[in-house]
């Protein structure tokens, strides 16, 4: 009888495949579904793409399907796009239709729906159009954000001088000096570097990153319908984002008390006078969940992204000691010792900017974008995408591009050099991605990059603690992010 169960069960789980294959096999082809491997039923491609370096996978899946192709992650059908002209197709020459922001568990349920990187529909837009108004007029491209960055680097150099050339971990430093320039904009004020609870929220956000690119992380991404109801370490990253939306809250109570809105000081004062605006309007995208979530979102997505692509590009600087000396040279000659580094002077250095595009190039620090989705029914190319479905562009195909980049996966500025040394663009850098849903601080962040990366390296000789041929640059998780492998280094004045 035992037997005859086993042999019952084997036949169903085979009758179920058979029945998945060809219910697969009959949506996608030409005018319908892109191609891709045969899913299994419920767990879809788990044996074909690997969670611990989905990037890596979905190119080799390009290869076999082309740069339009279907996997499933879970039951779920999701588009992956590969390759530059199909990724500027969707996401910019077909903005409108590829504008959705596509399913992603760990931020819908976080996030709820509300805020700006994981919401949808008027109430992302309007939120996405004030939030982006409301930066410009607090600086976010002006000089005010200049200076505020300039402010922020000294007292980062205050504390890399502390270490008195002994070896230490950037991470945290970092982390402060970057968050501090958008906790100036959003909360109108900046902590300092040994604050507990500041460092308590560094620590949640690196974590938050670190969960998110992990193989229970990916996991999530792919069975949340599953995880949802089990115990694990899935659940604990909601537990950072709690401890971030707590603090965004208790700063919201401390302004809403001293508000005044003839004279907002910040964003929170911007969005709670436009709630005051608002309050008759009931179906107002304006309220007080959506202020906690919206700046939440600011607050995090200033941070760790624009501190880990510093903590990477530094390591970079450190395997190649020759590039940093170019740098060093290119700063003395232009800049010099006397003055603070300027967003001016980026025209009249080409090779340091050169290096700051490679270091975001090589890196790829979010190699598959965040995902999108299509807001109706979509013919591309020759294929048919129902709406809602659920698209990756994968941007490291586009910055990996070996046509664009010769030798891609090596690090080199000269990528961004024309012959005569100038800086030559390329439509193929987009590490903030494209199209309507490109990063909404992609102006802060390439201005913190340069100018944080030019002063350090105008007050400091950055030195690896091993030789720096044995120094791995490859991350350590790949998933969501690019996660860079820990180490230390020393900095002995110049």
């Amino acid at each position: 009888m035992e037997l005859l169960g086993a042999v019952t069960v084997v036949l169903l789980i085979c009758i179920a495949c058979l029945l998945s294959i060809t219910a697969w096999k009959g949506r996608s082809g030409k005018g319908k579904m892109p191609p891709g491997p045969a899913p299994l039923p419920i767990l879809g491609n788990v044996l074909q793409v690997k969670p611990k370096n989905l990037a890596q996978t979905l190119q080799k899946l390009s290869e076999e399907y082309g740069p339009v192709f279907t996997v499933h992650l879970g039951s779920d059908p999701v588009v992956v796009l590969h390759g530059h002209d199909v990724v500027k197709e969707a996401l910019v020459d077909r903005a409108d239709e590829f504008a959705g922001r596509g399913h992603m568990p760990i931020g819908d349920r976080a996030n709820n729906g509300l805020g700006i990187i994981f919401s949808n529909n008027k109430e992302w837009l309007e939120v996405r159009r004030f939030a982006l108004s409301t930066l410009r007029n607090f600086g976010m491209g002006k000089r005010s954000i200049e200076e505020r960055i300039q402010e922020e680097s000294e007292h980062l150099l205050e504390e890399i001088n502390k270490t008195k050339g002994a070896p230490f971990d950037p991470t945290f430093m970092l982390s402060c000096a970057v968050s501090n320039v958008i906790c100036s904009t959003i909360f109108g004020k900046r902590y300092d570097y040994k604050d507990k609870r500041f460092l308590g929220l560094m620590k949640n956000m690196s974590n938050i990153f670190d969960m998110m690119n992990s193989y229970w992380g990916q996991l999530y991404q792919m069975f949340s319908n599953i995880l949802d109801y089990l115990p694990g370490p899935h659940n604990k990253i909601f537990t950072e984002f709690d401890a971030l939306k707590n603090f965004v809250s208790e700063e919201t109570k401390i302004h809403q008390a001293s508000l005044d809105p003839s004279s907002p000081q910040d964003f929170i004062d911007c969005f709670l006078s436009k709630m005051q605006e608002e309050k008759e309007n009931p179906n107002s995208s304006f309220h007080m969940k959506n202020l906690i979530t919206s700046t939440f979102d600011l607050f995090i997505a200033g941070t760790e992204t624009t501190s880990t692509t510093l903590r990477y590009g530094l390591l970079l600087l450190l395997k190649y000691p020759k590039i940093q000396e170019k740098v060093q040279e290119e700063i003395d000659r232009v800049v010099g010792r006397s003055r603070k580094p300027c967003v001016a002077d980026r025209t009249q250095m080409p090779y340091t900017d050169a290096v700051v595009h490679e270091i975001q190039r090589f890196i790829s620090l979010i190699p598959l974008a965040l995902p999108h989705t299509v807001t109706k029914d979509t013919c591309f190319r020759e294929y048919l995408i129902p709406k809602g479905t659920t698209i990756y562009p994968v941007l490291s195909s586009v910055l990996h591009d070996s046509k664009e980049f010769p030798n891609p996966n090596e690090f080199n500025p000269g990528h961004f050099l024309n012959e005569n040394g100038t800086f030559r663009k390329s439509e193929f850098f987009m590490p903030f991605s494209a199209g309507k849903r490109i990063c909404l601080g992609e102006g802060l962040a390439r201005m913190e990059i340069f100018l944080v990366l030019a002063t350090i390296l105008q007050n400091f000789i950055l030195k690896p603690v091993a030789d720096p041929q044995e120094l791995s640059i490859t991350p350590t998780l790949s998933g969501t992010g690019n996660i860079p492998p820990v180490y230390q280094l020393c900095a002995l004045p110049r």
